[in-house]
Formats: C-alpha cells, sequence, structure tokens
C-alpha cells in the first residue's frame, strides 16, 4: 500500500474515534498485567505482540474492530495482523483453557449457574465458515448468518463468557471444497447444537463450580438433551417454547369405565395447562439487586411428565411457569416456560434465580458485541473465526475484571472489597415495585398481594 493511501485510511479512522490511543496510559498497566497469562501461551513474540495489539483495539471505540481498523489505529501496516488472526496456525485454544480457569477461580460459586445461548452472525456471500440460511435472532428470520454456541457463567460475584463452538450445518461438512477453502479441520464432523453444548459441558464443568444448567427454549426443545443432563447427574431448568407437551401429575387421570386399558392423564400444552391453575396458585417472588429497582415476579410449578421426542412417555420433571405483569398488576406481558429435572420440593424462589441467570448469558453477548468486537471479524476461514472470539471473549473478560475493581473501589454502593465482591444492601424499609417495562414508574398495589419471597441474586 502506498504511503499517501495507508495516510488517507488510517485519517478515515482515527475520525470514527472519540477516544485515542492516550487514554490507555492508566489503564495499560492493568491490561499488560491482565494479559500476561494469555500471551504466555503463544509461541513466538510477534504472536504475543500481534494478540496484545488486537485485544486493546478490542477495548478501543472503533465503530469497526477489525484486523484492518486496529491495525491503523495502533499505526500499524495491516497485513501483519490480518495474517495473524487469519491465517496463521497458532493455537486458540489454550487462550480459552486459561479464560475459563480464571473465571472458574474468580467468579466460582458453589450454587453457579451455566447457561448456554445460540448467536447468529449474519454474513453476505457463501464463503465464510459455517454461513447458511439459519434462524438468525438479530433480524428475527431465517436468513444467511454464521451460528455461534456460547457458554456462560453466572454467580452473585458477575457473569461472563466462558467458551463458544462454530455450529456448522450439514451442508458445510459434507462439502469437502468448501471445508478445504475455509481451513476446517479434517477431524470435525457434524454436530448439533446441543451436542456442542455437552462437549463444552464435559471439557470445563470441573472447572466451574455450578448447582444448574439453563438455556433459552431452544436448548429445551429437544427431549434426548433433557435427558441427557439428566443422566450426567446435572440439575437443569430449561426453556421451552409454550407449545410443549406433558402430562399434569397433580391431577387425577380419567375415571375407569370398566373396560379395556386404565386412562392415563392427557396431553396438554404447558400454555394450556397454566389455564387451569387458580390465581392463588401463583407466588409473587421480588427478584432483588435490579440496576433499575426491584423486579416482581409470579410463579407457579407443578410435576408433570415429559415427553420424548418420539412422542413417549419421558421422565418426570417440574414445570415452572414465571410471568411478568404490567404496572397495574392486570396484564400478563410475559410468561416464560421451564422444564427442569429438580425435586419437586424445590423452592420457587429456586428456580427463579436459575431463570435469571439464563437471561444474564444475553447481556453478557452484547456486552462483548458492543464493547470488545465480537461480531465486528471481517475474517472466513476455521481459525480466523476461532481466533477473533477468543480475543473478544478475553477483552471481555477484562471489562468484567474492571467492572469487579470498580465495585470493590466505590464504597457508595455498599459493596464489601473482599475478593468476592458481593453486595450487602444497607435496610430498606420501603420498597418501591416497578413494572418490567417501564421501570421508572411504581405500579399500584393490589389489594389482596400474597406474600413476596426474596431471591438473592447476582449483582447487576
Amino acid at each position: 500500500m502506498e504511503a499517501s493511501e495507508f495516510e488517507a485510511r488510517k485519517q478515515e479512522l482515527m475520525e470514527e474515534c472519540t477516544i485515542r490511543p492516550e487514554v490507555f496510559v492508566r489503564l495499560m498497566p492493568r491490561l499488560e498485567r491482565f494479559m500476561v497469562p494469555f500471551v504466555g501461551r503463544l509461541a513466538r513474540k510477534e504472536q504475543i505482540e500481534h494478540a496484545r495489539t488486537f485485544v486493546r483495539g478490542l477495548l478501543s471505540d472503533l465503530e469497526h474492530k477489525n484486523a484492518e481498523s486496529i491495525a491503523y489505529l495502533f499505526g500499524q501496516e495491516r497485513m501483519p495482523l490480518q495474517h495473524f488472526l487469519g491465517v496463521s496456525c497458532w493455537d486458540d485454544k489454550p487462550l480459552r483453557d486459561e479464560l475459563v480457569s480464571q473465571i472458574g477461580k474468580q467468579l466460582g460459586e458453589v450454587d453457579g449457574v451455566i447457561v448456554f445461548d445460540p448467536s447468529a452472525f449474519p454474513k453476505s456471500g457463501c464463503d465464510s465458515v459455517g454461513v447458511a440460511r439459519q434462524w438468525c435472532g438479530r433480524l428475527g428470520k431465517v436468513d444467511n448468518c454464521q451460528v455461534g454456541i456460547f457458554m456462560g457463567y453466572v454467580s452473585s460475584r458477575e457473569h461472563a463468557l466462558v467458551d463458544m463452538r462454530l455450529y456448522l450445518p450439514k451442508e458445510w461438512t459434507n462439502d469437502r471444497k468448501r471445508r478445504e477453502k475455509a481451513g476446517v479441520p479434517k477431524e470435525i464432523r457434524y454436530r448439533t447444537r446441543h451436542e456442542l453444548c455437552l462437549e463444552m459441558l464435559a471439557e470445563h464443568a470441573q472447572q466451574l463450580p455450578h448447582q444448574w444448567i439453563t438455556g433459552d427454549d431452544e436448548m429445551g426443545r429437544p427431549y434426548w438433551f433433557r435427558r441427557r443432563l439428566d443422566v450426567l447427574d446435572e440439575r437443569y431448568l430449561l426453556a421451552v417454547p409454550c407449545n410443549t407437551t406433558v402430562r399434569d401429575l397433580e391431577v387425577d387421570p380419567p375415571a375407569y369405565s370398566g373396560r379395556g386399558r386404565y386412562p392415563k392423564r392427557p396431553w396438554i400444552r404447558v400454555d394450556r395447562l397454566l389455564k387451569t391453575l387458580q390465581e392463588n396458585d401463583w407466588t409473587e417472588i421480588d427478584v432483588r439487586d435490579g440496576s433499575k429497582g426491584p423486579l416482581i415476579v409470579e410463579a407457579v410449578k407443578r410435576r408433570v411428565m415429559g415427553r420424548t421426542d418420539k412422542r413417549q412417555e419421558g421422565h418426570e420433571e417440574v414445570f415452572v411457569a414465571i410471568r411478568y405483569k404490567d404496572r397495574d398488576d392486570q396484564r400478563v406481558v410475559q410468561t416464560d416456560y421451564y422444564l427442569s429435572n429438580a425435586s419437586g420440593d424445590t423452592a420457587l424462589t429456586q428456580f427463579a434465580r436459575a431463570a435469571k441467570a439464563e437471561h444474564r448469558i444475553e447481556e453478557c453477548i452484547q456486552r462483548a458485541k458492543g464493547k470488545a468486537g465480537l461480531a465486528d471479524y471481517e475474517v472466513r476461514t476455521w481459525n480466523g473465526w476461532h481466533h477473533h472470539q477468543t480475543l473478544s471473549l478475553i477483552a471481555t473478560w477484562f471489562l468484567v475484571t474492571e467492572t469487579r475493581r470498580g465495585k470493590k473501589m466505590d464504597t457508595g454502593n455498599h459493596a464489601s472489597a473482599d475478593p468476592g465482591g458481593h453486595r450487602v444492601d444497607p435496610p430498606q424499609p420501603l420498597r418501591m415495585r416497578y413494572s418490567l417495562c417501564n421501570p421508572g414508574h411504581p405500579r399500584k398495589a393490589s389489594p389482596t398481594q400474597p406474600a413476596r419471597l426474596p431471591v438473592p441474586l447476582e449483582t447487576s
């Protein structure tokens, strides 16, 4: 690239920034110390320098945090950084192993929650590894995109992304030419999204102390996945679609007519099951520690029999529904449905805690995309995708550590300065109730309100 073209492009990119590299003067010593155990997993000096540069760029306020933009931001040629990211064969797995180890040590608690969530990256063309027409939540429709399966960890200390896998559709795993062009390793075979989750769980479960496995309704939809977690002795609370069918074990089966087989309880959709319940079956739960004030939800649980993917009876589960009302307590604005293999005696507060953790991974992914360039990559190869994602997860983890550091230093938030960083709230004799949709307006109190159950959840 000619010098004039280089300077013109650099100036164009610099104009996108409101924060110049000088902003890192005070932050750089902490970032350098933070990066030491990660870059120690790299073999060559230039790889170490490129990794440090790239993470610094991911933490900048560049509009597009790709290799080209980051290189120009720091006055470097783009080709070496692009080669490091997309072509170089350095192993990214040891860096993620270090990441999991740190998260487990710093955030780990015995009652932690492991969360799985797929996230799509819209792409044009057909050459980017794993791209296909798939459901894209960002666009709200089936479109051309890549899908990453992310694993998160939630505790009262904080929440963070710990690992990811790229989902390869069958059209990719069965196409030798596309695989070779994208650099997909020969040993990679087709695995469902749920199999990728089980793979990450087997790899990291011992380093992440936990009591729950949770995920969205895509994760909870297949019966075989829930059954597999049950066999692995993992306690799950997985969201399911509203049309999931179960047998309600808390109602009597139809009366026997005296002829033929004894009748069984009918299959019923979980959304229709709720309509058979009374209002006094619901328990009001105060989900504390929200950043916008307390959040009141209502929950109910029922012992049910699950239905297998072959439409047969499965194992006994607990159906949990959590609903959110408007500020007048008159209209339900959202209802979430879950199935769990926990004991039927498990308190609703425990289910509510796990359900809230399920939403935390969405915050993690949005933080990674918005502040650490998770979706800003311009690479097409298998190595390139994993390199970028790994470095983005590391940058996101640095943001988490800085957030925890800020909470410890800020005495105004009543957070303790111990390594756990648990929040200690002062006494609050009067608690306002806020709506889910508009937390700025207090809801009118209902004349007959059931007792609220406080749920100790992670700090927001």
